[in-house]
């Protein structure tokens, strides 16, 4: 069984950054697609960021240029850089895995409970 773990949220000022890390375990390699999405309540889920067991990556437009995802296989984590945050950033942000999908991330069979990142003006 897949289980993700996410750690790094917290609180930041505007302009500040994070990096939130996603610790996998229940399988080994680089065979799933990885992502984050991240919701807010009383909104949809929102992807957020995509990378593929190919290497490939997808990035929401709200957060392109800002956010970077990256993983190291060896060590099963799958990281996202969030930098220039803005308030409209916050949300609860998930970590996602998925033999197949590959966005949206939300849609991913395995996820994470998520990560509370809040960024205050």
């Amino acid at each position: 069984q897949v289980q993700l773990v996410e750690s790094g949220g917290g609180s930041v000022q505007a302009g500040g950054s994070l990096r939130l890390s996603c610790a996998a375990s229940g399988y080994t390699g680089s065979s799933y697609q990885m992502g984050w999405f991240r919701q807010v309540p009383g909104k949809e889920r929102e992807g957020v960021a995509a990378l593929g067991d190919d290497g490939s990556t997808r990035y929401a437009d709200s957060v392109k240029g800002r956010f970077t995802i990256s993983r190291d296989n060896a060590k099963n984590t799958l990281d996202l850089l969030m930098s220039s945050l803005k308030p409209e950033d916050t949300a609860m942000y998930y970590c996602a895995a998925d033999l197949v999908v590959f966005w949206p991330p939300y849609k991913a069979r395995y996820r994470g409970q998520g990560t509370q990142v809040t960024v205050s003006s």
